[in-house]
């Protein structure tokens, strides 16, 4: 055991090799079909039942519900095995986090989780594997049992601000840790990338790994190019042994 205290900020390019697409970025689907984006954003969604009719299709065909966690998801749960305390904090809604085998309180969803419908009038919870199995039925836009509100995934939508005492819990992580990773993002969408540099002003050891350069990697002690699937457990085994030695 030791008292270091491990970030780890994970973007939309830790589960690219669980066969996700980045819908973000520069090629992403938001940018390529901005009336996709339509079927994710707020406004959008609660106006128009045709919007919601799409966005559940859209939803059932997603390839989070067929995805496993890969080597970069299982790296960060072996870190968390080895006692160093490891929090995520991840802007992807895939849950593979968990899936891999950390703990829902060692992971914070900026942007929410897919697998869970909340009711937008009563707040009440159900799965999203509940609500696909209505649409599979013949209920196109299925609503609430409770009390007829619109159904959505418990995620952020284009327009929506983020939570924000699960932002508060980030910041307070990041200003406590003594090592942030910030892997697999662009760094670009904010308040997430801000982070990083949260992290660096309070001196922990800022390193990012991500295939094109990001506006913190002046700020970071280390910037890594190399894929995900590799560079992430290297880095991770490197932390555990260091750990390791200082604890023996």
């Amino acid at each position: 055991m030791t008292n270091q205290l491990v970030a780890i900020l994970s973007g939309a390019g830790v589960s690219t090799d669980s066969g996700i697409p980045d819908y973000r970025g520069p090629a992403g689907l938001w940018q390529r079909d901005p009336d996709a984006q339509k079927l994710v954003t707020y406004d959008y969604y609660m106006a128009d039942p045709d919007i919601r009719r799409r966005s559940w299709l859209m939803r059932g065909e997603h390839p989070a519900w067929r995805a496993e966690p890969n080597v970069a998801h299982q790296a960060v749960t072996t870190l968390a095995a080895t006692g160093t305390a490891v929090r995520v904090i991840t802007q992807n809604v895939d849950g593979l986090h968990q899936l891999a085998g950390l703990p829902d309180r060692a992971v914070l969803e900026l942007h929410g989780n897919a697998r869970t419908v909340l009711c937008t009038s009563c707040d009440d919870r159900t799965t999203t594997e509940q609500a696909l199995d209505r649409v599979a039925a013949g209920e196109p836009d299925p609503a609430c049992l409770c009390c007829g509100g619109i159904l959505k995934t418990a995620t952020v939508m284009f327009g929506q601000a983020l939570d924000p005492e699960v932002l508060a819990h980030a910041m307070a992580i990041a200003q406590a840790c003594t090592v942030f990773i910030a892997v697999g993002t662009s760094l670009q969408v904010q308040p997430a990338a801000s982070l990083a540099g949260v992290a660096a002003e309070h001196g922990a050891r800022l390193i990012i790994i991500n295939a094109e350069p990001t506006p913190y990697d002046d700020l970071a002690d280390e910037v890594i190019r190399e894929p995900i699937g590799t560079a992430l457990p290297a880095l991770l085994a490197t932390l555990a042994a260091t750990a390791a030695e200082h604890s023996g």
